[in-house]
């Protein structure tokens, strides 16, 4: 099962877990679980893609329930009419807001994109980030004692690959996790310390028109048991309650997830 985030009669949206494939794919032609697959079998009816989150990253996924309004979604997505947000945990102390503009050089895959010209010139790109909240550890890693860590909320304005990775990576302040773009020694050491193992990087929202009744449509995913743990392990439970869960004890004496009110 996986959890949904909104349905209606037109389209669905579920908080894909981080480590799933969007769909079936050369990149692990033995996986079996994948989102389309299990959204498909959950309704029992077939599911269009309109956009995609790489396999470690978690959060909002957006499904059309008719080529038509899957159409629809793509045009918006083309046009950079929905508004993406994204939490983050970062490397370092990173204070205040600001805007992100560097381009990107085209990310090439050595089997997908084989025949594409390998010397493309850098594209604009440009990431919104605010800093919400930071913290030091007793965490050693290197020569240092301790180590520092933010809590961003970033926004990509133009939609290149892997670029919240790349554009914190280019602050020198890069997620956590992150083994393409990341700081690995440190990914090690966090890993050990906290027994998170996964890419600090969720799609928490997304806001867009309905593309059938045009309402605004705002759609939370909330954060996994890994990004509950950290959090309270950072000090940082409460500061975001609408993307948070209350634990307690059900019958059975396991913690069951509830949403906040």
């Amino acid at each position: 099962m996986i959890e949904l985030c909104y349905q209606d009669q037109y389209l669905v949206a579920v908080n894909k877990p981080a480590g799933w494939l969007v769909h079936r794919s050369w990149l692990d032609r033995k996986e079996k679980v994948v989102v389309m697959q299990t959204v498909r079998d959950m309704l029992g009816q077939h599911v269009f893609t309109v956009h995609r989150l790489d396999r470690p990253t978690s959060g909002v996924l957006l499904l059309a329930l008719s080529s038509d309004v899957a159409h629809r979604l793509a045009q918006q997505f083309e046009r950079h009419q929905v508004k993406k947000h994204y939490l983050a945990v970062t490397r370092g102390y990173l204070e205040g807001e600001g805007l992100i503009d560097y381009a990107l050089t085209p990310e090439l895959d050595k089997i997908a994109d084989k025949f594409a010209h390998p010397e493309k010139a850098p594209q604009p790109a440009q990431s919104h980030y605010h800093a919400l909240a930071r913290v030091e550890m007793p965490v050693a890693v290197g020569r240092y004692p301790s180590s520092r860590y933010s809590l961003m909320a970033l926004s990509p304005l133009t939609g290149r690959k892997h670029q919240l990775r790349r554009h914190m990576a280019h602050l020198r302040h890069p997620i956590i996790g992150d083994t393409t773009h990341g700081d690995l020694r440190h990914n090690r050491g966090f890993a050990a310390a906290f027994d998170c193992r996964r890419l600090m990087l969720h799609a928490c929202r997304l806001a867009l028109s309905h593309p059938v009744t045009g309402v605004p449509l705002v759609i939370d995913a909330r954060w996994d048991n890994s990004w509950q743990q950290l959090t309270r392990q950072f000090g940082w439970h409460g500061l975001l309650p609408a993307y948070e869960r209350v634990e307690f004890a059900g019958p059975s004496g396991q913690d069951k997830a509830f949403d906040q009110a």
